[in-house]
This record gives C-alpha cells, structure tokens and sequence, in this order.
C-alpha cells in the first residue's frame, strides 16, 4: 500500500538532510531517522509525530521552484480569492513566472516585491520568483547568491499567513495545505477534486 508521500515524482530523491543543510534549515522535531533518510522518510517520521509545521518547513524546501511558488500561489489565493479581481500585482507577476517562468516574468516580479503595499502578504509569491534560482535576480544580479533557503522560506511564510487567517477549521486547513503540496510534488496542480470531477 502506497504511503500519503509516497510517488513525489517532482521532489529530488537526495536525502533530506542534505536538502534541509543547503537551505540553512533545521527543523524543530528531534529526528529518529538517519542523515541518509529520504524525503519521503521524513515526511512519514514527521507525520507520525504530528509535526506540521516542520511538515510545511521541509515541502517548501523539496518542492522545486515552479511547483513552491505554485504551492505559494494557491495558499495566496486562499487568502484573497480567486479570479483577476481579488488578484495583487505580486501575485499576478507569481503567477505569471509559473505559466512562463523566465527572465521577463521573473523581473516583473521583483518589481512586484518593490512596489507592494506594507500589508500586502502575497509579496512572499513574487519573493520567492525572485530567489527561484538561488541568486538575487536577472541580469547583474544572477551573479549573486541569494541567502540560502530564501525562495524556499517566503514559500513557507505565504503558507504560515494563509494559516493565520484560519480559525474554524485551524487543523484541518494545515493537512489541506500539506496534502496540496503532496499533490503538487505528485505532478498535480495542488487544487481539490470536487465530487464528479476528472482527473
């Protein structure tokens, strides 16, 4: 029987470790499983202990760049809705990157980032555009290294103010979020089936 992460087609089969070292990440739970632990491994370990939110930490940081912002994208539009009305330039400019990801679609989201309200939160989607690729940016700045984990860290910030905005349905929000990122790392697109609907 298949386990809930397991066939994560998307996510790199290298030890979790080594990803969580790359990132400049630790997680919070003590681990029982080895350094040379897989990412599904420590997905299972980290599920049985209930720990979602070193669950969330660890998808953000094995979710490749179009699949994390992707990821991002929803938890977004969680918050402000869907359809171009309810849509902030930097999570246009974040989305846009998903469908066309280049240097045009990522510049337009580093401008995104530059120009977003003090209050807007999905700056984290057009953030995590920007560090996609570990550097600064495009042009000049490709040259430089971006801070280790920083695409992945805004990825998890935009899912931790999704949460926040939830109340009623607190703990079943959280399995929503990380069930979508299992789905994404599956080669889904994150969004929920509705009854009758196809594959």
């Amino acid at each position: 029987m298949a386990g809930r992460f397991s066939d994560l087609t998307k996510i790199p089969a290298e030890p979790a470790a080594k990803l969580l070292a790359q990132a400049n990440v630790k997680l919070e739970t003590r681990l029982d499983a080895p350094a040379s632990a897989s990412i599904e491994e420590v997905l299972t370990e980290l599920d049985s202990k209930d720990a979602n939110v070193d669950l969330l930490r660890l998808l953000s940081i094995a979710l490749p760049p179009r699949e994390r912002v992707w990821w991002a994208c929803l938890a977004a539009r969680d918050i402000v809705g869907v359809g171009v009305e309810n849509q902030t330039p930097s999570l246009q400019a974040a989305e846009a990157w998903v469908f066309r990801p280049g240097d045009e679609t990522r510049t337009s989201a580093i401008d995104a980032t530059e120009h977003a309200d003090s209050d807007d939160v999905t700056v984290h989607c057009a953030t995590a555009v920007q560090y996609s690729d570990g550097t600064l940016g495009t042009g000049d700045m490709a040259q430089v290294p971006a801070p280790p984990g920083a695409s992945s860290i805004a990825a998890f910030a935009m899912n931790v103010e999704a949460i926040a905005t939830r109340e009623d349905d607190f703990d079943a929000y959280i399995q929503e979020l990380i069930d979508r990122a299992i789905d994404i790392g599956r080669g889904g697109n994150g969004k929920r089936k509705e009854k009758g609907e196809g594959v």
